[in-house]
């Protein structure tokens, strides 16, 4: 808990984590991501330090593609998922220019949090812990997060009820269809959720997010 920070303070992980988790160590399947991993969006990015928020469903239920960060996967993984890939193209006619691997972390270095609705999933079984009780942290999450403004990009209806309670009117709120084959040409496609939040941010005095690649230190 203490890689949580602030989110620990949340009432989720007394009133709730510990049943969840002991359901998680009976599950004979694997469950992923590896456990190390399961919180990584929320420890990534602190509450303070979110200025972006990407909601997804579940982890993807490959092995060795999630990794706790939305719609993120290992650098290894090729070809990409496919909504990932649909978001890539995206990102491409938005701004001119991609990520190179399925890694996002280097969103998550900049504040964006990519946060599941659902933290876990068995392997080969999409949506397989959508009723454990996951939501009950999305909730605590969102309500804390709407403390201070922030951009939500919110792809498909699920991740649009989800937030259903984020005042539009403090917030920049982009609601489009889905990355998913099966919905991308329904509107994601052109929304240039990436540039418009990078203009939401800056109008308020707040740096840019690099979407495309991550910064070298020396």
């Amino acid at each position: 808990m203490t890689a949580l920070g602030a989110w620990a303070q949340l009432p989720f992980f007394e009133a709730d984590w510990p049943a969840l988790q002991t359901r998680l160590a009976a599950d004979p399947r694997e469950i992923l991501p590896p456990a190390p991993q399961i919180f990584r969006a929320l420890e990534q990015v602190q509450p303070y330090a979110a200025r972006v928020v990407i909601l997804g469903q579940d982890p993807y239920p490959t092995p060795g593609h999630a990794h706790g960060l939305a719609f993120s996967a290992d650098a290894s993984v090729q070809p990409l998922p496919r909504s990932l890939g649909n978001i890539f193209k995206e990102v491409r006619a938005d701004i001119g220019a991609a990520p190179a691997t399925a890694d996002l972390s280097f969103w998550a270095d900049q504040g964006v949090l990519l946060l599941n609705t659902v933290l876990t999933v068995p392997a080969g079984e999409a949506k397989g812990h959508d009723k454990i009780g996951w939501q009950t942290l999305t909730t605590q999450v969102l309500a804390h997060l709407s403390k201070a403004p922030r951009a939500y990009l919110l792809w498909g209806a699920h991740a649009q009820k989800a937030a259903a309670g984020i005042d539009p009117a403090a917030n920049l709120k982009i609601e489009t269809a889905h990355p998913s084959p099966l919905s991308a040409r329904r509107g994601f496609f052109g929304s240039r959720p990436f540039s418009r939040s990078n203009a939401w941010l800056q109008a308020r005095g707040h740096r840019a997010i690099n979407w495309a690649e991550p910064v070298e230190t020396t």
